[in-house]
């Protein structure tokens, strides 16, 4: 009687198994999410081949467990992945661990050779005294759960695909948006009072550089140069902010101290003191040749008497914006430009850029570059085509920024 009905059950369990993969495959064809595609393969397991303990860890990023289905929560937590199952590579019919006691089977699913997921299984139907007859179908059990990991595993790449591309949708859009606020060399003054060009390079899709000029009333302009401390979207949206309150904030007649213990308020508030800003702003009178400046924390920008040749620099004035509560001091410096002068102001992405030593360049390529009868466009080029900065110079780490004053 029993052998007469053996073929009868095979056909019936061959025929199931088909209808399984069958309903796997139609269901991740239709998307399915992740939990529906879990649910469809824990019935399968349960209701029909009789398990009562499932254990299903997935690699992704990490190794995950999936499903968890009769075995306590402590067990899925407690176990391991890489130390505790990556070295089996072929299906374990005979667990004897002391950790594995509830456990009657290891499956392992491999994916180009490699472990993509790992199946426990325990409480299983028993058939009389003899060997198990879930033996005969882990190999299907280990085929059905190689394609729902891979189905998920497929799943969540495409989610991730998604949110990078929004993600990067997003950065486009807010690193356009970063370069309304950067002065285009179109509108900077190239006339017969006074002259300016700028470059911006950003590391990254957005950055925390930033430079302007202002024309403050018709005989007096204003210009600076900043940059947030650290990188990405925090440091850009930081400075999106600084720049809408310095515009609104330098006059021509604004004190320029009161102007950054302002600026410092500001940063401090909208920062947390995570951040702050190095900054050098000028306000230049065109009559009377005076430059007025401070420089807070920045580089010290690079003057060049355009007559001699000579190179100097205008230092340090007070803290930057924002590293400190309060302001303790600022020192407001003025000077007059008494010669035809070029004045350089960049950020530490330039500064810092180390030639084949290791070495910081510092000014050398300012000072190398700028001191000749040149436009300032033409200096400027010369020295980002030296510096390969456009070019996927290796070194550079940082935003470049330089923004070029000539007074004729």
């Amino acid at each position: 009687m029993r052998e007469g009905r053996l073929p009868k059950d095979r056909l019936k369990m061959s025929k199931f198994k088909l209808d399984a993969l069958l309903d796997i495959t139609l269901s991740i064809n239709a998307n399915l999410p992740t939990t529906e595609l879990v649910r469809k393969y824990e019935s399968i397991l349960r209701d029909e081949l009789g398990i009562g303990k499932i254990l299903l860890f997935k690699f992704g990023e990490v190794w995950e467990p999936l499903l968890n289905s009769g075995f306590p929560e402590s067990l899925s937590h407690s176990i391991d992945v890489e130390n505790d199952l990556l070295h089996f590579r072929e299906i374990q019919t005979e667990v004897t661990q002391k950790r594995f006691r509830a456990v009657d089977f290891i499956i392992p699913v491999l994916h180009n050779n490699e472990p993509s997921a790992y199946v426990l299984i325990g409480d299983i139907d028993e058939e009389g005294e003899g060997m198990s007859p879930l033996i005969k179908h882990l190999h299907f059990i280990q085929t059905i759960s190689g394609i729902i990991v891979v189905a998920i595993e497929n799943q969540r790449l495409f989610m991730e695909s998604l949110r990078q591309e929004a993600l990067r949708r997003e950065l486009e859009l807010a690193a356009r948006m970063q370069m309304m606020l950067i002065p285009d060399n179109a509108h900077l003054p190239c006339g017969d009072a006074i002259r300016a060009r700028g470059f911006y390079y950003p590391h990254y899709e957005v950055g925390g550089d930033y430079y302007d000029f202002m024309s403050l009333s018709e005989s007096v302009v204003g210009f600076c140069i900043a940059d947030v401390s650290g990188k990405g979207m925090s440091a850009a949206l930081l400075m999106s902010n600084f720049q809408a309150s310095l515009r609104a904030l330098f006059t021509v007649d604004a004190n320029l101290g009161e102007l950054i213990r302002k600026l410092n308020d500001l940063v401090v508030t909208n920062s947390s003191g995570e951040r702050f800003i190095t900054l050098f702003i000028a306000r230049y009178d065109l009559r009377t040749r005076e430059l007025e400046y401070v420089n807070a924390a920045h580089n010290p920008p690079v003057i060049i008497n355009k007559n001699t040749g000579q190179a100097s620099i205008l230092r340090q004035s007070c803290v930057g914006v924002g590293m400190l509560d309060e302001m303790p001091w600022v020192q407001t410096d003025h000077l007059t430009l008494k010669n035809p002068t070029k004045i350089i102001c960049y950020t530490d992405g330039l500064s810092e850029l180390k030639d084949d030593s290791g070495r910081d360049l510092g000014i050398s390529p300012v000072v190398r570059h700028f001191p000749n009868g040149n436009t300032l466009a033409e200096n400027i080029d010369a020295l980002i085509n030296d510096l390969k900065i456009s070019n996927g110079n290796p070194r550079l780490f940082d935003d470049v920024s330089i923004l070029a004053i000539e007074i004729p």
